[in-house]
């Protein structure tokens, strides 16, 4: 079987670790990854959700936080603070302060983006193939008003800085109008036999990759059944603060609203928490078959049992 998962952070690379445990030998996985989130740092090139999967994957990730790299020390980032460069308010360790040096090292000498996450999970052997969206550079960008006016900032400031305490006015994924799918993406939605949609971000993540020009549509004319799982229970976000970009692009926080939110069009089915199970007749009016179970990623065997769930819906719709 040959699974294509688009995928955001921590949500995301928990679903996939438990998918994982849940296919057959011999199933092939690709995942594209969201590289909206991408920001430069220290003059770097830092790929947030990239790196989130093909830690996690790859038995590296600290598993408390969801992000950044175990048993992490932090003298680099103590050091720049002596000189006075920051950010402060971002995170990078010593550990992943080497990944991406490694990064910016080869795209400086030439190399894609592709060619480079490729190149760093050879270390990682996350066990499946993680591409990017896009070789381009895409970021996203987050319009709010605060005491210093109405401006955009990077989506990483909105998120991590200001924790989103101030309201999204807009999303806006700077580039990703003029960007390139990137090399096998539309070749493995095309063969795909299952295409799934994890508990990301609707809007900044799964939403971004979407927004790619070529990917929306090859996903829509995709012979493969689509199934996407909520990253909503009970009217609030699993973590994170997905309710405020929800609100930016005038969507409810709810899992109905996420589903009619993608469509029709997108999903072929949906899977809702078993606290959302009087979702489910209105997702279905929406032409969406949609499933209640549990959907709290609370260890390696619960993402797995969702990830059996999702095939075996995949199975139900298939068309």
């Amino acid at each position: 079987m040959r699974i294509v998962a688009l995928a955001g952070g921590i949500g995301g690379a928990r679903f996939l670790r438990g998918l994982k445990a849940a296919v057959a030998p011999g199933d092939e996985i690709t995942v594209i990854g969201n590289t909206g989130d991408d920001i430069h740092l220290y003059g770097l090139k830092v790929c947030p959700d990239l790196d989130t999967v093909m830690y996690t994957l790859g038995g590296g990730i600290h598993e408390e936080q969801g992000w950044g790299r175990t048993d992490e020390t932090w003298s680099i980032k103590a050091e720049m603070k002596e000189y006075g460069i920051g950010p402060e308010w971002f995170g990078l360790g010593d550990r992943d302060f080497a990944t991406h040096l490694v990064r910016s090292q080869m795209l400086t000498a030439g190399y894609t983006l592709s060619q480079v996450t490729e190149a760093l999970c050879v270390r990682w052997k996350p066990g499946v193939r993680l591409l990017p969206m896009s070789d381009d550079r895409v970021e996203t960008h987050v319009r709010i008003t605060d005491e210093a006016g109405t401006r955009a900032i990077h989506f990483q400031e909105y998120w991590v800085k200001l924790h989103a305490a101030v309201d999204a006015e807009a999303i806006i994924p700077i580039g990703a109008d003029t960007a390139k799918p990137a090399p096998g993406v539309l070749d493995a939605i095309a063969k795909a036999d299952v295409i799934l949609f994890p508990p990301s971000n609707p809007v900044v993540s799964i939403g971004t990759i979407l927004a790619v020009p070529g990917i929306r549509g090859a996903v829509e004319a995709a012979a493969a059944p689509v199934v996407g799982l909520s990253p909503i229970i009970g009217g609030a976000p699993v973590r994170g603060m997905a309710d405020k970009v929800l609100a930016a692009v005038g969507v409810e926080t709810t899992a109905e609203a996420v589903a009619r939110h993608y469509g029709s069009d997108l999903l072929d089915g949906w899977l809702v928490d078993t606290a959302d199970a009087d979702a489910v007749e209105a997702v279905e009016a929406a032409g969406i078959t949609c499933r209640a179970i549990p959907l709290l990623m609370t260890d390696v065997e619960a993402a797995a049992a969702m990830a059996r769930t999702a095939l075996d819906l995949a199975e139900q719709v298939r068309k």
